[in-house]
């Protein structure tokens, strides 16, 4: 009896511990899982195929302290993995687009950068214009605008900067888009405007945004449009080979949902990096807290 007792409590032992040890096995999973949509930045600054690192943010100019945050996250990452150019989707300064607010809602905040030589492209947003149409900005070396549309390389990506406005030229910049586009021979094409083509926020998608752009962006091969205005990140599926990004929650937050197209989605404050491969570009969305919120990749090209 004593030793089919010590036997039995030997064997309920083997099985406390082996119960112990799956349950952390499945915790210790399961954390893994969770930290790849929240995970503490790694710092790899060289990475092989690398072509091109660079950030997206908009509807910054605020000088307020969601600004500043945003700003700080922005150099923190910088230390860790270095960039050297900022896509700046407008509403660069609230709350009518005045010049002598500049130091205040940019210089000073992103100065770290700046000093660093972090170049920053930008392009007008509807605040922006409330002020002699935006023009003083386009002036502004620090944003380094060639107009109210322009275009620029960088490796074999090609950027084109677009005025979504209202009272933008539309007709000539229309065919001055699809010129660029068309002559691109770049296999990396990004376009960015402050207005949204699809978005689940307040404002929600502009159906002739979607007829305007959604064709031309199919027809020449263009996988990714950034844009802010709502004050929200997200992130949709490949639509017709072509991946769209609000970055517009570099300030201040406002509700989103999640549409059907929808891979992502946060009211969180943040950014966006893209890192450029021959193949693919891989996306990171950054909150205030340092940490990574979201993944995804986007293929050179795609369904």
């Amino acid at each position: 009896m004593n030793l089919k007792r010590r036997q039995f409590l030997f064997l309920g032992s083997l099985s406390a511990i082996s119960a112990g040890f799956l349950s952390w096995a499945l915790a210790r999973e399961h954390s893994q899982d969770a930290s790849m949509t929240d995970s503490a930045i790694a710092a790899n600054p060289t990475k092989k195929d690398l072509l091109l690192r660079f950030v997206s943010v908009a509807d910054t100019g605020t000088g307020a302290k969601g600004q500043y945050a945003v700003a700080g996250a922005m150099n923190f990452y910088h230390k860790q993995n270095p960039y050297d150019l900022v896509v700046l989707a407008g509403d660069n300064i609230y709350n009518n687009g005045e010049i002598e607010k500049i130091n205040a809602v940019f210089e000073r905040p992103y100065q770290a950068l700046l000093r660093q030589g972090v170049k920053f492209q930008a392009c007008l947003g509807n605040h922006d214009i409330r002020t002699a149409n935006g023009d003083p900005q386009v002036c502004y070396a620090g944003f380094n605008m060639k107009g109210r549309y322009y275009t620029f390389k960088r490796d074999r990506v090609q950027f084109f900067a677009l005025d979504t406005n209202s009272n933008a030229d539309w007709k000539n910049q229309l065919i001055w888009l699809e010129k660029e586009l068309s002559l691109s021979k770049a296999p990396w094409k990004v376009v960015f405007g402050h207005h949204p083509i699809y978005a689940s926020g307040i404002y929600g998608s502009n159906p002739e945004f979607i007829k305007t752009f959604t064709p031309l962006f199919q027809k020449y091969g263009v996988q990714v449009y950034i844009n802010g205005h709502e004050h929200h990140y997200e992130r949709t599926r490949s639509i017709n080979g072509t991946t769209y990004l609000i970055t517009g929650s570099g300030a201040g937050t406002r509700p989103v949902k999640h549409s059907e197209w929808t891979e992502y989605s946060a009211e969180k404050l943040g950014f966006a990096v893209y890192e450029v491969y021959p193949d693919r570009i891989e996306v990171n969305a950054i909150g205030t807290d340092k940490r990574v919120f979201d993944k995804g990749v986007i293929q050179l090209k795609s369904a």
